[in-house]
This record gives C-alpha cells, sequence and structure tokens, in this order.
C-alpha cells in the first residue's frame, strides 16, 4: 500500500475499470457515487468511454486517487452532443455539489438571450432569468457566438437600445444610422414593430435555415467582388447561427414533466425516466425489470411502482417508443383507459400523456430520443453480462438441433455482375464474434457468372475438407445468408463430406429461418432473441464479404477488355463503366450513342461493342460448364485453398 492508501489491485478499483471499459462510445455525462450512493464528482466527455478509461491509465494525481478510492460505482447519462453534456452536467453540479468538483462552485450560469415583454420589446444577452412576460432563448456555452449572433440580429433587425422606453418628439442617434426603428417617435407602428419581433423569435427558435441560406449567397457574392473582410464577417454570423441551437436539456418551460422511455429484449426490459422542473433536468432515474407480458402491461406495471405519494406524476409525461403501443392509433384503447383511470384513482388527477408527434416544440422529441438511447444502453449491457445461453437454447428447441450451437460459423457471397466474386467466413463462439477465426475465400469457379448455388458449394466445401484433413473441430451449426437453395447447397456437399452438421438459411426479406429440404420456414417473433443472434451473425458475414469484394474491385476497377482497345486507358474506361455498367449493357450500345455520352470515337465505340460481345460469349460458356451437376463442387474441391481474414489475397 502507498502513502495514500490507494490500491490499484483491489476489488473495488477491479470493477470501476470493468465499468469505464464498458461506458458506451457516445458524448455525455458520467456521475462517481460513493458507498453511501452518494455523488461525489460530476463530468462531462465527447467519448464516454475514452473519458472515463482515462482514469485507470497512467500516473494519477493525488486528487484522481482520492477520488477512486472513495468511489464505489460509475453512472452514465447519455446526451446528444457535447454541448448538451455542458449544460448538464452544469445542472447537476449545482444541483449536487459534489466535494470533488471544486472548480465549478463559483455559481456562474451560461448566457441566455432576451426578449423583453413589452409593447416594444428589447432584444439582449443576459445571465439572469426574471419570472416576467419576458422570452428566453438558451443557455448557449458558446458565449463569443452570442455576441456575434447578436450583432447580426441588430443589423437585420434593427429594435430599440434604450433601457427605458418614452416618447420623444424627434429619434435618438440609433436611428439615424440605422440601428433603431424609432419606435419612441411613433415612426414605426406596433404592429409592424412586433413583425421585427416576430422574426427575432422565429431566427432563436432554430428556424434560421432561411436565413442561412440567404447569408450563405451574399457570402460568396462578396467573395466573388474580392471583398474578403465582408465575406468573413457573413461567414462569422453563419456559423454563429448553426452553432447556437436550442438545447433540449435547459429550457424555459416552468411545466414540470417527465419523459419515460424504455427498451426490451426477451423478458428484460429498462426503464428510464428524465425529469424536468423549472426548465432544468434534475435527474435521471434507471429501473431494470425482468417480465414476459406485453409493453402496454410492463408499462402499466412500471408506472404504478413508479409513481407513489412520495412521488406524485407531474402535470405532462412523455413517452417513447409511442408507436409500439397499442393505443397509437387509437387513444380509446382499454390499455391507455386504464392507465388514465389508475392516474385519477391514485392522485386525484391525471396527468397529460403525450407522444413525441404530439408535443409543441422538438425539443421533447430530442430529450425522448436521448431517455431511449439511456435505456437501450443498460439493455446492452445486460445482455452482454448475462451472455447468449438463453438465445442459444431458444435456437437449439425451435429449430431442432442435434446440440447446443455453442460454435457457430456463418457464410455469404459477395459480387459485382460476376466480377470479383468472394465468399466471407464468420465465426462465433458462445454468441460472440470469434475474429480470429474469420476467413475470405477468393472464388474461382463463378468468375464471371452469377450463380449463387455454386458459389455456396465451392466455399463449403473448402472450408471443411480443409478441416477434416487437418483434424480441426467443426462447428455446431452452419448459417446460410440466403433460402433454401443455398441452404440445399451447403447441405448437399456436408452430406457428400460425410459431415453430420446442422445447416440453417436466414432470408432477408421476412428473417425467416430454412432448414434443409423442408418446404416451409420457420418464423420466429422479432423480439426473440434467437433470432437476434442469427441476424448479427449475418450481418456481419455480409458486411465482411462486401468489404473484401470492393477492396478487390478498387485494385482492378476496370475491365480488362476496355483497356485492350486501342487509345482507351484507364479513364476512358472508367467512363465507359460508369455510363453502362456491365458487359451485357455494352455489347448492345449502340456505338453513336456510346461516342456521344463517353466521349470516344465511333470507331473506338463499335471496337468496343465487339470486344464486349466476344468476352459476353465466353461468360455465356463457362457458364453453362458450370451449371452441369457436381461440377462446381469437383473444381472446388481440386482449389481447396482458404485464405485468413487479414492479408490480402493475390
Amino acid at each position: 500500500m502507498n502513502p495514500t492508501g490507494f490500491k490499484e489491485n483491489s476489488e473495488n478499483y477491479g470493477a470501476l475499470k470493468a465499468t469505464a471499459h464498458e461506458a458506451p462510445r457516445e458524448p455525455g455525462v458520467y456521475l462517481w457515487r460513493d458507498e453511501e450512493n452518494c455523488i461525489i464528482y460530476v463530468g462531462k466527455a465527447r467519448v464516454l468511454r475514452n473519458r472515463l478509461t482515462s482514469y485507470f491509465s497512467g500516473t494519477k494525481d493525488p486528487k484522481t486517487e482520492a477520488l477512486l478510492r472513495h468511489a464505489r460505482s460509475i453512472e452514465t447519462i447519455i446526451v446528444a452532443n457535447e454541448y448538451e453534456a455542458l449544460l448538464l452536467e452544469n445542472t447537476l453540479i449545482k444541483q449536487h455539489a459534489p466535494k470533488y468538483n471544486i472548480d465549478l462552485k463559483d455559481g456562474k450560469t451560461y448566457p441566455v438571450i432576451r426578449i423583453t415583454g413589452e409593447p416594444f420589446p428589447r432584444v439582449f444577452k443576459t445571465r439572469h432569468i426574471i419570472a416576467d412576460t419576458s422570452q428566453y432563448f438558451g443557455p448557449f456555452p458558446q458565449v463569443h457566438a452570442v455576441d456575434t449572433l447578436l450583432a447580426c440580429i441588430d443589423k437585420l433587425f434593427p429594435l430599440r437600445k434604450c433601457r427605458v422606453f418614452r416618447k420623444r418628439g424627434a429619434p435618438c442617434m440609433y436611428y439615424h444610422i440605422g440601428r433603431c426603428l424609432g419606435p419612441c417617435s411613433g415612426i414605426i407602428s406596433e404592429e409592424a414593430y412586433q413583425v421585427q419581433v416576430a422574426r427575432v423569435r422565429q431566427l432563436l427558435s432554430n428556424e434560421g435555415s432561411a436565413l442561412i441560406m440567404d447569408l450563405s449567397a451574399q457570402m460568396h457574392a462578396e467573395a466573388a467582388a474580392l471583398r474578403f473582410e465582408q465575406a468573413v464577417k457573413f461567414r462569422d454570423t453563419i456559423k454563429a447561427l448553426e452553432e447556437l441551437t436550442t438545447h433540449a436539456l435547459v429550457d424555459f418551460d416552468p411545466e414540470a414533466r417527465d419523459y419515460i422511455a424504455w427498451a426490451s429484449e426477451g423478458v428484460l426490459s429498462t426503464f428510464t425516466v428524465f425529469s424536468l422542473r423549472g426548465g432544468k433536468m434534475i435527474g435521471r432515474d434507471l429501473f431494470r425489470t425482468r417480465s414476459a407480458a406485453r409493453e402496454a402491461e410492463s408499462l402499466e406495471t412500471f408506472v404504478a411502482a413508479y409513481y407513489t405519494p412520495d412521488r406524485p406524476p407531474p402535470p405532462q409525461i412523455y413517452l417513447a417508443p409511442w408507436s409500439e403501443m397499442p393505443w397509437a392509433e387509437n387513444e380509446a384503447d382499454p390499455d391507455f383507459q386504464r392507465l388514465c383511470h389508475w392516474f385519477a384513482g391514485q392522485f386525484g388527477y391525471t396527468p397529460v400523456i403525450c407522444s413525441p408527434s404530439s408535443a409543441p416544440a422538438r425539443r421533447h422529441g430530442a430529450i425522448l430520443a436521448m431517455a431511449r438511447n439511456n435505456a437501450q444502453e443498460d439493455l446492452r449491457l445486460r445482455l452482454k453480462a448475462r451472455g447468449a445461453g438463453p438465445a442459444l437454447d431458444e435456437l437449439m428447441q425451435v429449430l431442432g438441433l442435434k446440440r447446443r450451437p455453442e460454435r457457430i460459423e456463418g457464410f455469404d457471397i459477395a459480387q459485382l455482375q460476376g466480377r470479383h466474386p468472394v465468399a466471407s467466413l464468420i465465426s462465433f463462439k458462445d454468441g460472440r464474434p470469434d475474429r480470429k477465426n474469420y476467413r475470405h475465400f477468393k472464388l474461382r469457379t463463378v468468375v464471371g457468372v452469377v450463380d449463387d448455388f455454386a458459389a455456396m458449394r465451392e466455399v463449403v466445401q473448402r472450408r471443411y475438407s480443409r478441416l477434416v484433413r487437418e483434424g480441426k473441430d467443426l462447428p455446431d451449426m452452419v448459417l446460410i445468408d440466403g433460402g433454401i437453395g443455398q441452404v440445399n447447397a451447403a447441405k448437399g456437399v456436408l452430406d457428400t463430406l460425410g459431415l453430420d452438421c446442422d445447416v440453417v438459411g436466414l432470408a432477408k426479406r421476412d428473417e425467416e429461418l430454412w432448414l434443409p429440404h423442408k418446404s416451409t420456414p420457420i418464423r420466429l417473433s422479432k423480439r426473440s432473441e434467437a433470432l437476434k443472434v442469427l441476424q448479427f451473425l449475418r450481418d456481419e458475414t455480409h458486411r465482411f464479404a462486401t468489404s473484401f469484394n470492393q477492396r478487390l474491385r478498387s485494385e482492378d476497377l476496370f475491365f480488362p477488355i476496355l483497356e485492350s482497345v486501342e487509345g482507351i486507358g484507364s479513364k476512358r474506361a472508367a467512363r465507359i463503366m460508369k455510363a453502362y455498367g456491365t458487359i451485357a449493357a455494352i455489347a448492345a450500345a449502340d456505338p453513336l450513342s456510346m461516342a456521344q455520352t463517353c466521349r470516344i470515337s465511333e470507331a473506338q465505340a463499335k471496337t468496343i461493342r465487339v470486344a464486349a460481345a466476344l468476352a459476353q460469349e465466353d461468360q455465356d460458356a463457362a457458364k453453362k460448364r458450370l451449371y452441369t451437376p457436381g461440377a462446381g463442387v469437383q473444381a472446388a474441391a481440386e482449389a481447396a485453398v482458404d485464405y485468413p481474414s487479414q492479408p490480402s489475397v493475390s
């Protein structure tokens, strides 16, 4: 133990470090709690995982050691961007006053823009909120951008500057230099003045896209006229407009409201509640449940447990995902009515239950999206901690497999009109990617033709004939990205090799599961954990195969047949391929049209058309040979070589 009593090898240190490494890679706020569950530190991060893991690397200063010594847990709150994190951090520090946040205990607040509630309002920056008829916009962490925006407003909408409005016989200096509309002298009516104020409100309410487009046009015009100083002023104004957005987690709506979002997978559900009081988010509650009930029933149970006489519901409650509820189409639904009656019976009133689409401002949808993101992240951690055991058990049961599929290998084919046909092999162990066993295959028997069945026979033959020769373990199950045709092709090869592996196909169209030689597919619930595992594996095989195919195409982008024509180099070949796409289309093209489209001579176009027609005939002949029964498997067996996932394939 060192003099401070800090132990890096303690059990608590290891638990905190593991939590940091599991944190989301998103912007947000993190809270350190002590053994009494009190918040002792609040921080913000652009990437939560990177920031939290930094506490556990390198030499630690005394403050970090003290924090790690007293901390017992870490909590994260995901937000939309860095500025939301900055605002939420500021709010939570002022609310909880954590003892390790000494740098932010000065009580400072971010500036807001105020439009006074007078007949002829003023617009200015302030840090003080007064409960009057004024309107407030913000807060804004970027103070310099506020000043730039106010300068833009002053130029576009010259409202009054005087602190006290009084009638004048003649307008002041601001009117004469064009920075005031002269309401004190009766030069502009109250109605006309309010039109200008309404435009300012529109600009501050994130509806300034038209203004940004207009300013961009003026900036380009000034730059074209070589008036670069003016262009820079327009550029800075545009930047200020783009940076200053109304933030979701801090507003000036005094109405108390809760935002409830949830995420579920199988029997696991996580509910998140964001509570806004007095225009600020005062906290986030997160609850984990297990239930086999419908989502509407689970929500009803959660609401009944969450709201109590000590924690009554606010006047407004926003819910997400609203679209998945039975009352999304009709609020006369019995589940919705029962929920409303429960509120009335327990508390004597029914809060307004809203969907994001019914919200009067876009910020409600933004807060709900953040709450949903937090629920989904917690559910992800729960599923990872539990592992894929239940999903694998479900797979074995619903598919009638011979054994629990602890090791699954998946295949997918990728090609572009027969060019660079490749296959990918993905390996999953206990429901998780086993990337060291990923493989790429550069197919040899289907070059120039589109034959997914022959391609599947080749890659399965090459993979498992090699495993048999080398005496390596076989997978418990093989997943094919495709329907019954691809499944039967793979099963036929395995039978020929004398292997007894379960084969399943996952078709993209309706997420149907196909078993060999079955006339009807198996359909699982979209919430099925077993289906989620197979979808993850299928998507990974597709990504891996497609990326390899694209890499090969980038190495050999143009048809050699085009470049063999005199006067046609890589650039002209690229132009022709972009225009027509395939050899067949080039062979059928009109020479005159090709010459005009691709900017080549008509003689060159005729030569290219003939060469493409000859190449098409060669492809048709090769395709005819490959359709001979057994030819694909035999050719694959003769070229049984596979390739590791990382090195390039020649």
